[in-house]
């Protein structure tokens, strides 16, 4: 069995990578007739000479591979006929800018695995870089804030060689006596609450949250049941919530009256009630002044994302009165991060995490044995058809609609 990891080439360019150099050398000395194959880059994170140091293969060519593996969307035009990929390929919610890939695919009979849809027999993912979009997040909030009132100025996350060098810069943040929110209670949400560990700032309740006030930072972490409740006024039922949220109505007033910056992690569906609403934000009691908003959901949850931005213009300012764009750290600005890919900023790190998971949780069942589905749940598509599971894709997937 040969793999083959792919170069990067969707536009701009990812720095992420399938494997690290060790993790190539590990791959061939654990699984029994495995080799690795590497197409070389100028912009991986981890350098060409990296991998030949290691004495692994590098080859342009990698149409001898059974298996290719990368990270973003492969080009329609290097899609090899036939093969197996693994990547993400943003094509289960319909993506309009995707369409043509899929069909792309199907045309070329290749077997689409997409690690978006990697779960364990309980149907929960088993893998995605959503720790790195909360650290690197949450950095870019307390960035911001700094920023916007002129405490501190912290490099910019994407310059910071790994983590180890973030959460050191990090340290320079001298922060007063601001409340900071955290949502969700998944990856995102926990990457974020690590990298504000790094500051010891002190955890509090939600009650202690919108009652006491503190002499140094602070932060909750709330998620759904917090923020929500039922229209008609009945208990809160998680169940519920999940298969009917348009049922519910948001109650986050009651944190952003007390809230300076808000760190937005937690996933969101588009039939459930929004955060705040654009008039509550132009509310004398709508405290907040920074948002990072991870989920990036552009008018979704947070209604001031209006448009994703880049890893080198992370902020721009949302004026509530307009309901306009502005200047990102002006006083009638609320400042807005909302950065699409984050963990392109700390690519090495992303990398190897990602990889590990990798290793441990999806590879033996694509080399040894797929015991419990999980490869063939994750398959769009496989013999020049949609897979049962993806069927809902078919009127996205007809070429003769396109």
């Amino acid at each position: 069995m040969k793999i083959g990891i792919l170069r990067e080439e969707k536009m701009p360019y990812d720095k992420r990578v399938a494997f690290t150099p060790d993790q190539c050398l590990y791959i061939m000395d654990n699984f029994q007739n495995v080799e690795v194959v590497v197409q070389p880059s100028d912009w991986r994170s981890y350098k060409n000479e990296e991998y030949i140091a290691k004495g692994i293969k590098m080859a342009e060519d990698l149409s001898d591979c059974d298996i290719l593996m990368g990270i973003k969307e492969v080009p329609k035009k290097n899609l090899i006929a036939g093969k197996k990929y693994l990547f993400f390929s943003h094509t289960i919610k319909k993506q309009p800018r995707n369409k043509e890939l899929l069909q792309t695919i199907l045309q070329k009979n290749v077997q689409l695995i997409d690690y978006e849809c990697l779960t364990d027999a309980d149907f929960f993912r088993v893998i995605g870089f959503g720790h790195y979009a909360g650290i690197v997040g949450a950095y870019n909030g307390i960035l911001g804030y700094g920023k916007k009132y002129k405490l501190f100025d912290l490099k910019p996350a994407h310059l910071c060689f790994d983590k180890k060098e973030l959460k050191e810069e990090l340290k320079k943040a001298n922060l007063t006596n601001i409340k900071i929110i955290v949502t969700g209670n998944g990856r995102v949400a926990n990457g974020a609450v690590e990298l504000l560990g790094v500051l010891d700032i002190r955890r509090i309740t939600p009650y202690e949250f919108t009652h006491y006030s503190f002499r140094e930072p602070t932060y909750v972490q709330i998620d759904s049941p917090n923020y929500n409740e039922e229209i008609d006024g009945s208990a809160w039922n998680m169940d519920s919530f999940y298969k009917h949220p348009e049922k519910f109505r948001s109650t986050f007033g009651k944190y952003s009256k007390d809230c300076d910056l808000l760190i937005h992690g937690s996933f969101w569906d588009p039939r459930a009630p929004i955060l705040f609403t654009k008039e509550e934000m132009r509310s004398p009691d709508f405290r907040i002044s920074v948002i990072a908003d991870i989920s990036c959901d552009i008018n979704g949850a947070c209604p001031a994302t209006m448009r994703s931005t880049t890893i080198e213009d992370k902020f721009y300012g949302y004026n509530p009165v307009t309901e306009s764009y502005g200047e990102p750290f002006s006083n009638d600005t609320i400042t807005i991060m909302a950065v699409d890919n984050l963990p392109c900023e700390l690519p090495r790190n992303a990398s190897e995490d990602f990889g590990k998971e990798l290793i441990d949780k999806v590879l033996p069942a694509i080399l040894i044995k797929d015991e419990h589905g999980m490869i063939e749940r994750a398959s769009i598509t496989k013999n020049g058809q949609l897979m049962p599971r993806f069927n809902y894709l078919s009127d996205y997937a007809d070429v003769s609609s396109s």
